[in-house]
């Protein structure tokens, strides 16, 4: 990728306050945008080969949207967490096994995309991001759902194509989860918590492609109260 291709963006970048290379073999996350601390709101290199984040990623204190999916990181440097205006962080289809405990400090973060990654163990603490609505954990390689879920403040919750066998009841305390997907996991009928379908807000429990066929849910006690939020969320919205 030639400096003046990027030399060329950045004069929009500056007017915009969007900064936009996918697709072209980057290795590293561009330098030159150090330039435009002071104006960039959004971020997007996805599809590049980039296999980390300098430092200097802490620098953006205007950023709002940071894209990086389908890139080669393994990590994520702590000083992310500076990046309180932070609304939308996106790194699907990378190699991360873990997040820093600092990315908690993300206050603004609407949406966590951490899909398509190498992750075995749900991210803690990240029960402090009190504006989160969407986590997306889908294909990965957690197994457990724990306890502390429950601080969660998620509306909806991806964990399709896991391998899970196990869900807290916890999970029915999340106060504002709406959604909760958990297909093609490795769940019995016995490991859906009761909680879930009696007790939470959930409205949308996606749970095909288990160990078990989805009609068998109407076995399990709690099942009319869950069909009643199904049932009035649909009306709402049809």
């Amino acid at each position: 990728m030639g400096n003046s291709a990027i030399k060329s963006h950045l004069e929009t970048s500056q007017k915009t306050g969007v900064f936009q290379l996918t697709g072209k073999g980057l290795q590293e996350f561009p330098e030159e945008l150090q330039k435009l601390t002071a104006n960039l709101r959004t971020v997007d290199v996805s599809n590049n080969k980039i296999a980390s984040l300098p430092p200097s990623i802490g620098n953006f204190l205007q950023m709002k949207s940071l894209t990086l999916n389908s890139n080669k990181l393994t990590s994520l440097p702590s000083e992310l967490s500076k990046l309180r205006k932070l609304e939308t962080l996106s790194v699907s289809g990378n190699l991360l096994q873990g997040l820093p405990s600092s990315l908690g400090q993300l206050r603004a973060l609407r949406t966590l995309n951490l899909a398509g990654n190498q992750i075995r163990e749900f991210p803690p603490g990240l029960g402090t991001l009190r504006m989160l609505d969407l986590l997306d954990l889908s294909k990965n390689h957690i197994r457990v759902v724990p306890a502390e879920i429950a601080a969660l403040q998620a509306i909806e919750i991806n964990l399709n194509q896991n391998q899970i066998s196990e869900v807290c009841a916890e999970v029915s305390s999340c106060p504002r989860l709406k959604v909760l997907r958990l297909e093609e996991n490795c769940l019995e009928l016995t490991s859906i918590p009761i909680a879930i379908l009696s007790q939470s807000q959930v409205s949308l429990l996606s749970l095909e492609g288990n160990l078990f066929q989805v009609k068998r849910m109407r076995e399990l006690e709690g099942y009319e109260q869950y069909m009643e939020r199904f049932t009035a969320t649909k009306k709402k919205f049809s």
